[in-house]
């Protein structure tokens, strides 16, 4: 059985910290900082017979911004459509119903991000960046 939760107690550590320290965005992040990212956003936990195979989280202000980030699948889990229901999810939190502006990046996962609204930048020309 599939479940999705917000709860943050669920939430099992060493599988998203595994994960994401073996991606090709969060390589080099320390445990602390992955606890830091959790406490500080709004997250999703995605179970299969409470075991944790997925998460996301969205950095935002509730009422304006919602930033979507983190989202993966474990592999074994993946092309059965838990990513879909997992998105779901999120675009449809009810926290985040006032959000109008979203963003995210991603290399390779546009055609799922598309799926829920997702596009590329209309005018790329006024959004910056600082990366350190």
């Amino acid at each position: 059985m599939i479940t999705i939760s917000k709860d943050k107690s669920k939430l099992q550590l060493d599988v998203i910290y595994q994960f994401l320290t073996n991606s090709y965005w969060a390589k080099g992040r320390t445990k602390e900082q992955v606890k830091t990212t959790i406490n500080s956003c709004l997250c999703f936990g995605l179970y299969k017979d409470d075991v944790q195979i997925g998460f996301g989280r969205v950095a935002t202000d509730y009422a304006v911004f919602a930033y979507l980030m983190d989202l993966f699948v474990l592999p074994e889990y993946r092309g059965i459509g838990y990513s879909k229901q997992l998105m779901n999810e999120i675009i449809n939190a009810k926290e985040l119903k006032d959000c109008r502006s979203w963003m995210l990046k991603t290399f390779d996962a546009q055609g799922l991000y598309k799926q829920f609204g997702f596009t590329e930048l209309k005018n790329p020309d006024i959004v910056m960046e600082r990366l350190l």
